[in-house]
């Protein structure tokens, strides 16, 4: 229930102030109570996350004292059980509300990060990991119920894309604080940053605690939609929605972008291309900078089934683009590779974003309501798996067969964008529920 965007306060003319910092402004100041919760909450959490992904790989191996490989298994279990965990969460968020399911896994996953210190073993790293990153994924499908019950139309994308905004501007300044840890390169230090991510996200717990009351509280007149929290458990399920599951299925293939971009692009800059080491840092930072520009002005044109489908598509198209043209960057010199490389992560966070915001859209408006909880849990689920597949698939195809492999993945993002338009085009406009 809201007026025009739940996320702006003003339109004030700010000159020629830089897109990326009235991005940030605009999304950090929500008028809407349950976006400014779970904004606030977001700040906390995702820097929280910023500050572990930059010291977790050195604090597991040189602190806890584990091997690599050991560390891989147990994160890649970890993925696995953060699939379940998704899809889980989503039946549970009908059961006992949203905002409960957001507020127990958040709090989880603190706790979690504060165990890691004592993890010495493998089979208590694996646990620890398993409970942390099953926790972080479940936070996702509870976080999209919330949404999908408190905004409507369109409104749920655009908060959905101010969060975005939020998590890749605290989480690019908590990878920055946890670049202190590295600098001074002691146990102390990298256990310091994990727990002081665990304690962090532990704080972004109090905002949440206000969301349920809030959605009660904003109920309209004869609404039997949130009319009870929790809301009846015989609603709609979505593993009978072949529709829902076949642009679920297609989203855990665009979801790969991910992984693309964290893991094989690194790789292959530094390994098959004559860049500089440093043009890894250049690609990562024009690409979460270029996410806070253009998420929010995607996500005003993205509304509706047949245009989040549209958004999907080019979206897969501009990833595939992407992958041709890192697969270029191989054989130029120098100066040509750095020029290609940033062309084709502009291009990569385009494909990134729209791919995102349309299936955030389809997500929305291809479910139910009364089922919100069990339909965004099989949509995070593919994110999950997604998350999962895509050292495996990007290691496999680009960094070992070259060129070729980069002809797959171009493939199979184009394929999947493609497909997913191809899925709703009979439904009609208004077929949301």
């Amino acid at each position: 229930m809201t007026a025009g965007d739940p996320t702006r306060r003003g339109t004030a003319t700010v000159g020629p102030l830089s897109a990326f910092a009235r991005s940030a402004a605009a999304a950090l100041r929500p008028a809407d109570p349950i976006a400014a919760a779970l904004t606030t909450s977001a700040m906390a959490s995702s820097f929280s996350n910023g500050v572990f992904y930059a010291v977790s790989a050195l604090f597991f191996t040189k602190v806890v004292g584990l091997s690599v490989g050991q560390v891989g298994v147990g994160l890649t279990v970890a993925g696995a059980v953060a699939i379940a965990a998704s899809f889980a969460a989503g039946r549970v968020a009908d059961r006992v509300g949203a905002p409960a399911v957001l507020v127990a896994t958040t709090a989880t996953q603190g706790l979690a990060l504060l165990a890691y210190p004592v993890a010495s073993a493998v089979t208590t790293f694996t646990l620890a990991a398993c409970l942390a990153v099953a926790s972080r994924a479940a936070q996702g499908t509870a976080r999209a119920a919330v949404l999908a019950q408190a905004f409507t139309g369109a409104d749920r994308v655009l908060v959905r894309a101010h969060l975005g905004v939020v998590i890749n501007v605290f989480m690019g300044v908590g990878s920055v604080c946890g670049g202190f840890a590295l600098l001074t390169d002691t146990d102390a230090g990298y256990t310091l940053a994990i727990l002081g991510a665990g304690i962090f996200v532990l704080t972004s717990v109090w905002p949440l605690l206000a969301i349920r009351a809030e959605l009660a509280a904003r109920r309209p007149p004869g609404d039997d939609v949130i009319a009870s929290l929790p809301p009846p458990p015989a609603g709609r399920s979505p593993l009978k929605d072949r529709t829902y599951l076949m642009v679920s299925a297609l989203n855990m293939l665009l979801a790969m972008h991910a992984g693309l971009l964290t893991v094989g692009v690194p790789l292959w800059i530094t390994e098959h291309t004559s860049a500089p080491p440093i043009t890894v840092t250049l690609v990562l930072l024009l690409n979460t900078a270029a996410v806070v520009v253009i998420q929010t002005p995607v996500a005003r044109r993205a509304h509706g089934i047949h245009t989040s489908a549209r958004a999907v598509h080019v979206g897969g198209f501009s990833l595939a683009a992407a992958c041709l043209i890192y697969s270029a960057s191989a054989g130029a010199p120098t100066t040509i590779a750095v020029i290609l490389l940033l062309g084709a992560v502009i291009l990569h966070t385009f494909g990134e974003v729209a791919a995102d915001v349309g299936n955030w859209g389809l997500a929305f408006d291809l479910a139910p309501t009364s089922a919100a909880g069990a339909y965004q849990g099989i949509n995070q689920a593919s994110v999950a798996a997604g998350a999962m597949l895509a050292p495996l698939v990007v290691t496999g195809t680009a960094l070992t067969l070259g060129t070729t492999g980069w002809l797959v993945l171009a493939a199979v993002f184009a394929a999947a964008g493609a497909t997913t338009l191809l899925a709703v085009r009979t439904l009609p406009t208004a077929a949301a529920h």
